[in-house]
């Protein structure tokens, strides 16, 4: 059974940090594109970061320079390091899997969490 669970979202004031964690099962942690999806009121779904198979990390423009993804294999666990938080990233946080980041970037992806809320003041 394909199951990303996510946890670690919260409120955090403005320059604060959180650390979101995805737990992926085994079936497409190896060969997917995983990474996180975000979806503010309002808004359409966009891609926040990903990594491949080979550990190669994509971010949006909106994010690089803040934001670290990276993956324990032996856990099956991917992070999203998340500092300098900005109010406009407040949004629920998906963990999401793909064949690749072009897709993600855009909001598209094969598999998804259920998400968890990320509040920025």
């Amino acid at each position: 059974q394909v199951q990303l669970v996510e946890s670690g979202g919260g409120s955090v004031q403005a320059g604060g940090s959180l650390r979101l964690s995805c737990g992926a099962s085994g079936s497409i942690y190896g060969g997917a594109c995983v990474g996180w999806l975000c979806q503010a009121p309002g808004k359409e779904r966009e891609g926040v970061a990903a990594i491949d198979s080979d550990g190669i990390a994509s971010y949006a423009d909106s994010v690089k320079g803040r934001f670290t993804i990276s993956r324990d294999n032996a856990k099956k666990t991917v992070y999203l390091e998340m500092n300098n938080l900005k109010p406009e990233d407040t949004a629920m946080y998906y963990c999401a899997a793909a064949s690749n980041w072009p897709r993600m970037e855009h909001g598209g992806a094969d598999y998804w969490g259920q998400g968890t809320q990320v509040t920025v003041s």
